[in-house]
């Protein structure tokens, strides 16, 4: 069977297990599956940023949390919305705070890029707490309705955060925005993303022009941090200012990325799975999460910096290395 083949079937397969996943398992591990699916897409979209172009963010949950202010004010707010332009309002605020944004931080890297976004967030976390009369400060926005998805007025279908038709939405939406985001990745715009990550001067020199190409992948993960931040506010009914700007929320894709692998498009999506299930066993028997995800984190940067998936990489080139030797033994004999 050639790879091709290979391919075909493991994805057909994948897709199999997310029809059957609500059938097979029950409210508990469907809503874990659906946070999961929420912070991959978050985590690769930061890695756009950090892995692909080399751009450390201390504040990519400015765009989460606006994802998700976003949809939920539209659906408080505008009576009769249905709940796909409310998601589309969500990832629309996103992607107009990362245009107005993009312009100063396109210019920067390094220390100062990370510095002005851990600023923007404070300074977004601070504003959801003092605009309690539109953001509901410390508690947050709740409660707010959801509204299914009408078809021209002939027939409409609940959307309940709860129910199977809002798990399909769900992980349509979020697994479309991984391959836009990969398909991003794969072509001549991604390539030039990459060679501005290691060597800024040459792709200067070739004629492109820097801050407008990081401008362009700025915008791009502003929206599909968006996207994740919008159907997670939709998923559990609640925004607050902890849970979509606190320091937390801008440093949990980090985490992931560190711990998938930076260098790696799927390395945040399983960083984000180990992540979570470490953090789900872990609250078996403790409530100190920081301390165990620390005590992870340290592990992983001495034992494998590159993360797992660059650990797994180094494994399969060790193993290539040693059958070639043994092949090169047994032509020699």
């Amino acid at each position: 069977m050639n790879k091709k083949k290979t391919h075909i079937i493991i994805w057909l397969l994948l897709i199999a297990v997310l029809l059957m996943l609500p059938k097979w398992a029950d409210l508990y591990y469907t809503s874990f599956f659906l946070t999961f699916a929420v912070f991959a897409v978050y985590a690769v979209s930061l890695n756009m940023l950090l892995g692909y172009t080399g751009l450390l963010s201390f504040g990519h949950a400015t765009y989460f949390g606006m994802g998700g202010y976003g949809t939920a004010l539209a659906l408080k707010n505008i009576s009769g919305l249905s709940l796909l332009p409310a998601i589309g309002i969500g990832v629309l605020s996103a992607s107009v705070l990362a245009i107005v944004v993009s312009p100063i931080v396109a210019r920067v890297r390094g220390a100062a890029f990370a510095m002005i976004h851990l600023a923007l967030g404070m300074f977004m976390y601070t504003m959801s707490l003092k605009l309690r009369r539109y953001t509901g400060g410390e508690d947050g926005l709740g409660n707010f309705p959801t509204p299914g998805i009408e078809f021209f007025g002939l027939f409409s279908i609940s959307m309940e955060p709860s129910s199977t038709n809002f798990y399909y939405l769900a992980v349509t939406i979020l697994g479309v925005s991984v391959l836009l985001m990969w398909f991003f990745t794969k072509t001549p715009f991604g390539q030039v993303q990459i060679a501005i990550r290691d060597n800024q001067k040459r792709i200067a020199y070739l004629g492109y022009r820097i801050p407008h190409s990081r401008s362009i992948i700025y915008i791009t993960a502003g929206l599909f941090a968006g996207v994740a931040g919008s159907i997670y506010a939709v998923f559990h009914n609640l925004v607050s200012a902890d849970g979509q700007f606190g320091i937390l929320a801008s440093f949990t894709p980090i985490l992931a990325s560190m711990l998938g692998g930076i260098g790696s498009f799927f390395g945040p999506i399983l960083g984000t799975g180990v992540f979570m299930i470490v953090e789900e066993i872990a609250l078996e028997y403790t409530s100190r999460i920081e301390i165990v995800v620390g005590a992870l984190l340290v592990f992983v940067i001495m034992f494998m910096p590159y993360g797992i998936m660059g650990f797994i990489y180094m494994l399969r080139m060790k193993w290539a290395s040693r059958r070639t030797g043994d092949l090169s033994k047994e032509a020699a004999a």
